[in-house]
């Protein structure tokens, strides 16, 4: 007979070697459950109420869902924000969500990701040539069809003016694709004259009332509608129709839902406004994100958009017309602004 000394220990130590497996394998599990994700947003800048609103809600949301967010925001400096992508990659996020302030020189950014095997989501804005995972925004030819749609559907003849975003940005540009996709053929069939068409670098609106007051000269105060891309540019077009008395009876379109646009809505001097819920965009975004850094399905209904170097899988979401017959009905209902902000100059 064997003795205990001779058979017992080896058995007792397999048996600790199994359990001791099972025990790590079950912290190490524990571990992954447990840890917090940690996202980094990289933003464009912070300068318009906007993009404050974007931040607020996407780190409310992500915090909703147990992660942390960490915001840098690079003043509309391209080169800066490639600085910060950096910076965040290493305090070691696990995905990296990007409001582009250049489309084309982020997509280092996207490289540098990948090199760090982290994904990269462009947040609004396409991050173009690049090797981008996910894209979300709302459908920025329909905003741009949206704005031309309801100006010519007021002043379906005359002189237009068309002042785009800034030059930098893919929203701009689809924005303007959007629009001259309604304009075209009524340009071609000679209903309407596009007598000034510029872009207003970074968005300014003094920018946009510049080319405004030059195409108000060129015209002798002859136009009947503006495409204006954002509401921070139509402010600057609204600025410059002031100067000649002409602010509410020219068109002038719209988007972001500002304050101050929404104002001018009610008060008659803008005509419209492109309201894209911000926390609908944010929310997603955040959730999206969470998935992706925790390497999950996505449970989003993707569509493909190309940004020059490949599809990219894309969540549209759908922006919203609004005026003055239904500022109440979106923006005001949606909580987004106080009615008695918005309408607070409009007597009566």
């Amino acid at each position: 007979m064997r003795s205990l000394l001779s058979f017992e220990p080896p058995r007792i130590v397999v048996l600790l070697a199994i359990a001791f497996s099972y025990l790590t394998a079950d912290s190490s599990a524990m571990a992954a459950d447990t840890k917090k994700v940690r996202i980094g947003f990289s933003m464009d800048t912070l300068k318009e109420e906007r993009w404050q609103r974007d931040r607020d809600m996407f780190v409310a949301k992500a915090k909703s869902l147990g992660a942390e967010v960490l915001v840098q925001a690079a003043n509309g400096n391209a080169s800066m924000q490639i600085s910060q992508a950096e910076n965040l990659l290493t305090q070691n996020v696990d995905v990296l969500v990007v409001v582009p302030a250049n489309a084309v020189t982020a997509a280092a950014i996207v490289d540098k990701a990948h090199k760090a095997s982290k994904k990269v989501i462009s947040y609004d804005r396409l991050i173009k040539n690049a090797d981008v995972d996910y894209y979300i925004s709302f459908d920025n030819e329909e905003v741009g069809r949206m704005q031309a749609g309801y100006l010519t559907s007021k002043v379906p003849k005359g002189n237009y003016v068309l002042i785009g975003g800034s030059p930098t940005d893919n929203n701009a540009k689809m924005f303007r694709d959007g629009q001259m996709q309604v304009l075209k053929p009524l340009v071609d069939k000679g209903d309407i004259k596009i007598v000034v068409d510029q872009w207003a670098k970074d968005w300014q609106a003094s920018e946009a009332l510049k080319h405004t007051e030059n195409a108000l000269t060129r015209t002798k105060n002859n136009i009947q509608a503006v495409v204006a891309s954002n509401d921070g540019t139509a402010g600057g077009v609204i600025a410059a129709l002031s100067q000649q008395k002409l602010a509410g009876k020219v068109m002038v379109s719209g988007m972001d839902a500002d304050l101050a646009a929404c104002q001018r809505v009610a008060e008659g001097t803008q005509s419209m406004t492109v309201y894209k819920p911000i926390k609908l965009i944010a929310d997603k975004a955040a959730e999206l994100a969470v998935q992706v850094a925790k390497n999950e399905p996505i449970k989003a209904d993707l569509r493909k958009v190309n940004n020059g170097k490949k599809d990219v899988d894309s969540l549209l979401l759908k922006p919203i017309q609004v005026d003055r017959a239904n500022l109440e009905l979106t923006i005001i209902k949606d909580g987004f602004h106080k009615k008695a902000d918005v309408y607070k100059n409009v007597k009566g």
